[in-house]
């Protein structure tokens, strides 16, 4: 069942952020220094928001936000679990309560790229990173009482499929199937914090930000992009296709916000929207929790 909201893939996070009002809350956003990320950080914080950044590069993150009010940058790189532990030890010992979780950093069809004990470096840094920072944040998520979890993924296709006897890719690696396993990672990671949360006051929600033109594509090339029906030969984007970064980012800020979706959670939404096509995806979602527990030795959520 889709909700019924005044806004759409046009929307920007201006227009679903107009009328609310972020004043003492706090706000985590990965990936909040750039594309999307920066986007959801400056809205965030223009609605009054407390913001922590975490970046793999700080010092280019502070640049980036010099002069807005409001936002904190930290140190943080997702695909090494040492780096996890530290930013949210910190982070813990800074602030009380955390209000707002956007993990929004990612990496995509990058050539293959091993990080801490192996891991293949999508599944690590889209998804087992967040699994761990997550877990590590959870004090201060409870302390909240109504505390959300946005997971940003991309668009759902039912041939993405989680190699389970091969998920860190030890054969026949390909960067776009390892691509898309993370971003389903990200979907029932979203789904099953909602379901072990909701008891607590954490609700988790995924999105699908749409079609953005972003430093998300810097390990293609141009020739891919035109093959891909992206761009044409000259570097312009296919009309129609690609939103703005303000439209891009208003799914995650509308997710993390808005009072339409009180007392929901484990959701999928898109164009600012719950995406009707989401099935039941307890026994996967289920899964992937248990190996993420597995792999990166976290788990307090799950623990209760």
């Amino acid at each position: 069942m889709t909700s019924d909201t005044q806004f759409g893939a046009h929307s920007t996070t201006r227009d679903v952020l107009a009328g609310i009002d972020l004043t003492g809350r706090t706000a985590v956003v990965t990936g909040g220094s750039s594309g999307l990320g920066l986007a959801t950080t400056l809205a965030l914080a223009r609605a009054g928001a407390r913001v922590v950044v975490p970046a793999r590069r700080p010092d280019a993150a502070r640049q980036t936000l010099a002069g807005v009010a409001g936002v904190e940058v930290d140190q943080l790189d997702l695909a090494d679990l040492d780096s996890v532990h530290a930013f949210a030890e910190r982070f813990l010992s800074r602030h009380r309560a955390l209000d707002i979780l956007i993990t929004g950093a990612g990496i995509m069809a990058c050539p293959l790229r091993r990080v801490g004990p192996g891991w293949e470096a999508h599944f690590a840094t889209n998804h087992l990173g967040h699994h761990a920072l997550t877990n590590l944040l959870w004090p201060a998520l409870t302390t909240s009482g109504a505390a959300r979890v946005v997971s940003v993924s991309s668009g759902r296709n039912p041939t993405w499929r989680i190699r389970w006897d091969d998920v860190q890719f030890a054969r026949g690696y390909d960067k776009w199937e390892a691509y898309t396993q993370s971003k389903l990672a990200n979907i029932l990671f979203a789904y099953h914090l909602d379901v072990l949360g909701r008891t607590h006051g954490v609700r988790a929600f995924s999105v699908n930000p749409g079609w953005i033109l972003t430093g998300l594509q810097r390990h293609l090339t141009v020739e891919e992009m035109v093959a891909a029906g992206w761009i044409d030969a000259d570097g312009t984007p296919r009309p129609g296709l690609f939103k703005t970064v303000e439209q891009g980012a208003a799914t995650q800020v509308w997710a993390a916000t808005s009072p339409q979706l009180a007392g929901r959670g484990g959701d999928h939404c898109v164009d600012c929207r719950i995406d009707g096509s989401v099935h039941d995806d307890s026994g996967d979602a289920a899964r992937l929790w248990s190996l993420s527990a597995g792999l990166t030795g976290l788990d307090p959520v799950g623990r209760g």
